[in-house]
């Protein structure tokens, strides 16, 4: 059997070939002859003032003072045009060489105007909106003053225990680099010096989403052929998206910590895949590699710029540090002027050299934040979001005119609407779903009861609300609660309870070894399902979530995420049908944490499990559960119906240098227009080494009319069927291939093909 690859010669060559084309700017080089070794080790320090949510407990000192002596070369948690012309001013005006300061922010999903958590805006599957949110949010970060965005996050993560989750795209390789690539290009778009465009950042390089034990932070492992095939993918999507920044992770590679890690940062990061940007530490993570077992901090600095970090974020070892390093040999000037050159390469590129106050406009906010249309969109987004989990009879979607029951601790709570990571965003001007369905249905009955507190647990509760009352537990007991709640179930026409988690109880630093819902609210939910009235649960959530209990029980179950500012129209949108559900899982959900990791791209094994699913001795199962997640991958319902025909491949067979096409006619056999998202799996079923059991290759997402069908077809290269061999090198390997098209990750494969030599 044939490899067609790429020859490591030839990897090499283009390699130092893209080194040494890199252009000079004049205006950076004529500035990097005039500086002295402190000014460009100033300009390797990233500052804050403080202010903002941090992700460590370091504020910056004497700030001010940093910056008029030119030892600063950006700052965070600084924002309107007036206290930014305010930071650029000590730099130019104050400064020995002048030179203008970044202005970064973390601007997760979206930034005033915020729009629903990462992973669930990737449930909508639809590239178009990721990219219109993006650009949208560096409309209106930039207006404010920030020209410097530490997003996307694109880290792949298959454990839900891991707080993070909510950050990011899911599970899956294929889809998380399509959306690190609208993410990257709706944040920098076509011009980064214009006004309305930020630099992005993606992060977090590299594996961060698969720490040991689900704990954030913590130590990663994993071969180099897992690495390639399955985490690297959406970092390297976003680098050949042109992304300005990387930023690094906390965990160790190999051993070795991110921030200091040479292989990573260099040999792969730039000269593997060509990046010509600057990186950047994650927040204190050099300091940090003491604790890690490298060194003091001199040690751990020089070892940071020589591993090829250009910038140190708080933590002010390069500040402290790096010219002794320099007058002891440890770190050549060398060095240090190629991070300084990246920096100022930076700016230059987002036109700071060229108008230092291009980002100072106080005409802006008024006009660019929170508009009426800017909202419009985080509606949209939150409605496309949505993922529909469970049908139960004929309960959604809801009459206008009912006499409805709202119940729930995130029914009527503005401070849990717009999830984790939106330090930009202000809940108080969020809508809460009573508000939202109130808009929407002016003609039904609402009445609201809490129910239960979101947990009873006051130490969890504590650990919880480190920014901020997101988990209230209320003077009334929990009986009294659940009465009241009971009462008005009871004289409804139908149920509607929203549960879940506050928004601190996913998203950093806040992993669960529970994942399922809390137990006051798992009481409630049992009490109102006993009633035998209709019950619709409107699950809010930063993670997937072991609900197996509730799968079970009679009620219809509607995933909302944290929906952000829009929160509650986007939900009642939903539950009345103005909008049809369309969202699919962009992670399995697993039965419980035993299952954990779990994900569709397992592997098969020599003794896979059968595929009934029934216990076979001697094989890869389990006791006391099936293999299969309680929820798959691509997973998610509609209000109507979508059928699957005429699955097939243009030809039995494809060439080295030629294509294929895969289709299959989609029918809405329902009641009600709606849109699908239509997914392509193959499996290779002969290779080098040992491939999953499917792989995601292509997805469309389609509206179809009730009675309407539609043909989808998906063209296939050799080139979509390469993976990295045990040699780290992208091949494709000449053999059989199955293949289905279908809603879901849990189809049967219908159809097969040879690629020839």
């Amino acid at each position: 059997m044939r490899n067609f690859k790429l020859s490591v010669a030839l990897f090499l060559f283009a390699g130092l070939s893209y080194l040494q084309a890199q252009e000079r700017i004049p205006e950076v080089e004529e500035l990097l002859g005039k500086m002295t070794l402190e000014e460009k080790i100033g300009q390797l320090n990233l500052l804050t003032p403080g202010g903002g949510i941090a992700t460590g407990s370091v504020v910056s000192e004497d700030v001010e003072t940093k910056i008029k002596a030119g030892n600063v070369g950006g700052v965070f948690g600084v924002s309107s045009p007036a206290k930014v012309r305010q930071a650029q001013e000590l730099a130019v005006k104050n400064s020995r060489l002048g030179i203008p300061l970044l202005i970064g922010s973390d601007i997760i999903h979206g930034y005033k105007t915020t729009y629903p958590i990462p992973l669930g805006l990737s449930s909508s599957w639809d590239m178009d909106l990721i990219k219109s949110g993006a650009m949208m949010a560096a409309k209106e970060a930039t207006a404010d003053g920030i020209n410097w965005n530490f997003s996307p996050m694109v880290d792949i993560a298959r454990d839900p225990r891991w707080g993070r989750i909510a950050e990011g795209a899911g599970e899956d390789p294929y889809l998380g680099s399509q959306i690190a690539k609208a993410m990257v290009e709706g944040y920098q778009q076509d011009d980064l010096a214009a006004p309305n465009t930020m630099m992005a950042t993606v992060k977090h390089m590299a594996l961060y989403g698969a720490p040991e034990a689900g704990r954030d932070y913590n130590s990663v492992d994993m071969s180099r052929l897992k690495m390639f095939n399955e985490y690297l993918p959406p970092y390297k999507a976003a680098v050949d998206a042109g992304v300005g920044s990387v930023m690094t992770s906390f965990n160790d590679i190999d051993g070795i910590p991110a921030s200091g890690n040479k292989w990573l940062l260099t040999d792969l990061l730039r000269e593997r895949w060509g990046f010509d940007g600057f990186v950047v530490s994650d927040y204190t993570s050099v300091n940090e590699m003491i604790a890690h077992g490298m060194g003091d901090l001199q040690a751990v600095s020089a070892m940071a710029i020589n591993a090829g970090l250009d910038m140190d974020m708080v933590g002010e070892g390069f500040l402290t540090t790096l010219k002794k390093s320099v007058e002891e040999g440890k770190v050549s000037e060398e060095q240090i002027t190629k991070a300084a050159r990246r920096i100022l390469e930076a700016k230059h590129k987002i036109g700071l050299l060229n108008d230092p106050y291009l980002y100072s406009d106080e005409t802006r906010p008024e006009k660019d934040i929170l508009t009426e249309e800017n909202r419009a969109l985080a509606r949209k987004a939150a409605t496309r979001s949505f993922v529909l989990l469970k049908k139960h009879k004929n309960t959604l979607p809801l009459a206008k005119n009912a006499k409805i029951a709202l119940i729930g601790p995130l029914a009527n709570n503005k401070n849990n609407m717009l999830g984790t990571w939106a330090p930009t965003g202000n809940p108080q001007l969020s809508v809460p779903i009573l508000e939202g369905m109130k808009n929407v249905a002016p003609n039904a009955t609402i009445e609201y009861a809490k129910g239960a507190n979101i947990t009873n647990d006051t130490s969890f509760a504590k650990k919880v609300n480190v920014f901020g009352e997101r988990v209230q537990i209320s003077d009334e007991s929990p009986e009294t609660l659940l009465k009241e709640a009971l009462d008005l179930a009871n004289n409804s026409d139908v149920i509607v309870a929203v549960v879940g988690e506050a928004t601190e109880m996913s998203g950093e630093a806040a992993s669960r070894t529970d994942i399922t819902i809390p137990d006051s609210q798992k009481k409630l939910i049992r009490e109102l399902a006993n009633t035998g009235k209709p019950v619709v649960l409107a699950l809010m959530s930063g993670r997937p979530l072991d609900i197996s209990e509730e799968m079970n029980l009679p009620v219809s179950i509607l995933q909302i995420w944290h929906p952000g500012v829009e929160a509650g129209n986007a939900v009642a949108d939903v539950l009345f049908g103005d909008y049809n559900p369309s969202g699919k899982l962009t992670n399995s959900w697993p039965r419980s944490v035993g299952q954990i990791p779990i994900h569709y791209r397992m592997k098969t094994t020599g003794r896979p499990g059968p595929e009934s699913g029934e216990f076979q001795k001697f094989k890869t199962n389990y006791l006391d559960s099936p293999n299969s997640p309680l929820l798959p991958f691509g997973y998610g319902l509609s209000y109507t119906t979508f059928e699957y025909s005429d699955v097939k491949a243009s030809s039995s067979s494809l060439n080295a240098n030629g294509s294929i096409e895969l289709s299959a006619t989609v029918t809405n056999t329902g009641n009600y227009d709606g849109e699908e998202v239509v997914q392509l799996y193959v499996h290779d079923k002969v290779r080098t080494v040992t491939p999953p059991g499917k792989e995601l290759k292509g997805f469309q997402k389609i509206a179809l009319k009730k009675g309407e069908s539609k043909t989808v077809t998906f063209t296939i290269t050799p080139e979509d069927l390469k993976f990295y061999n045990s040699q780290i090198e992208y091949v494709f390997e000449p053999g059989e291939f199955d293949f289905f098209i279908s809603g879901s990750s849990d189809a049967d494969f219908a159809g097969s093909f040879t690629l020839n030599e």
